[in-house]
């Protein structure tokens, strides 16, 4: 079996919009009330995975959810066209176009049972996407349906805080190969809340039979949550032998790494400093919300959004790094401003998979000819602008219905309707 790393996108979906509903996301309360673009947002992650195609990686997606969400609103007792504005806006979100937080993933190489594991995330913490797992645990049960080499479970009980892969990396030699899995976790951040509680990370652990001595659960800086790094992804990010991380990512640094360097001594750390990168300028640009890759070439690749480009601090930490022949050899850029602008970067968007395409439901899979499908699609269905006030027009809610119809009945997923 041919295992590989396969990114799963979420296409944006056609409700997309700036409600401001992600407290601690400092992007997204920036935002709130600004009009937003879903047909440009969706070409634009539709593009994101063009370039994966272009680098030689094996791309997947994932598709919108149901909105309005008429069956969460029933069960508050109300309907799109009667709801108050602020929990139509939550029953309107896209947000679970950030595949990162749909599940979190162990690859068949690290598990008990020799199956790659994935648990939806309760994603808790925020109303407008407590009600999203239902939807992606649908998702997750169609593209891994092969009970021989994947177990889908159901989500961490929602006593304890779980929002998936963004709060969660892997360490190892080569994608294929057993690794050290690394659970990060918070207990506070100031005005601002942690979202991944320590308990649902040990019950994921112990639901994908993970080696206890093959897995570390780290706390992640109150510092950097009280900045605006809400999910670790924010602040760190792993790939193979490399772990990116800012300075003060996590609470307890030089613990961590010494466990880690214990477990895996091939780590290859890369640090970027406070005094070069400020957490301020980390966050506005996301540096590390960028997809740290290892196309065929071998090449560790970092994709960052333009924001990274735009901010010189970041830039010029980059540029010295590729000078320097460190562990990033390659940045390449892509242009998610519509994602950004609500709290999303490049590995927002992404969930990765470790996995042999061959086993996976190929209505799942991307190719070049799917995606030109998919965009016609977007620029034909998807509605060009949306003002969070215009949330309950009836022909806004019909369009957005009709279009993630089209999309559904172009990929043959018909039962996800």
């Amino acid at each position: 079996m041919a295992l590989q790393e396969i990114n799963f996108d979420g296409i944006v979906g056609p409700s997309h919009n700036y409600a401001g509903l992600s407290f601690g996301n400092l992007a997204a309360m920036r935002n709130a009330g600004a009009t937003s673009q879903p047909r440009a947002a969706a070409l634009q992650g539709l593009d994101k995975m063009r370039a994966n195609l272009a680098l030689g990686l094996a791309q997947g997606l994932f598709v919108p959810q149901p909105r309005p969400a008429r069956s969460w609103l029933a069960q508050l007792g109300t309907a799109p066209e009667q709801a108050e504005a602020a929990l139509l806006a939550n029953g309107m979100s896209a947000s679970a176009m950030w595949a990162a937080n749909a599940a979190t993933v162990s690859p068949a190489p690290d598990t008990a049972d020799r199956r790659t594991h994935l648990t939806v995330a309760n994603l808790k913490s925020m109303p407008h996407r407590s009600h999203e797992w239902p939807a992606t645990l649908a998702q997750l049960k169609l593209a891994f349906a092969d009970e021989q080499h994947f177990a889908v479970h159901g989500p961490v009980p929602p006593a304890f805080g779980d929002e998936g892969a963004a709060n969660h990396m892997r360490l190892t030699n080569r994608h294929g190969e057993a690794g050290v899995e690394v659970f990060v976790y918070g207990l506070t951040g100031g005005a601002f809340p942690a979202r991944q509680h320590v308990e649902a990370c040990r019950a994921v652990a112990r639901l994908h039979g993970l080696t206890p001595d093959r897995t570390l659960f780290v706390q992640q800086s109150e510092q950097a949550i009280a900045a605006g790094a809400f999910h670790n992804d924010v602040v760190a990010v792993a790939n193979e032998r490399v772990l990116f991380a800012h300075e003060q990512a996590f609470a307890d640094k030089q613990r961590f790494l010494a466990s880690l360097g214990s477990l895996f001594p091939a780590l290859d750390y890369v640090e970027v400093p406070a005094a070069e990168v400020g957490l301020e300028d980390a966050i506005r640009s996301y540096l590390f919300n960028a997809q740290l890759v290892t196309p065929p070439d071998g090449r560790t690749t970092l994709i960052v959004p333009e924001e990274a480009r735009e901010t010189p601090a970041v830039w010029a930490w980059l540029q010295r790094h590729l000078a320097g022949n460190g562990a990033i050899r390659r940045v390449e850029v892509v242009d998610v401003r519509q994602s950004m602008a609500n709290g999303g970067g490049p590995a927002c968007l992404r969930l990765r998979v470790v996995a042999d395409p061959a086993t996976v439901d190929p209505r799942f899979l991307a190719d070049e000819g799917k995606l030109d499908r998919l965009a016609s699609i977007v620029a034909r269905e998807w509605p060009e602008e949306i003002d969070p006030n215009d949330l309950r027009r009836n022909d806004l809610l019909e369009q957005v219905e009709r279009a993630r119809t089209a999309l559904l009945d172009a990929l043959g997923l018909s039962e996800l309707t």
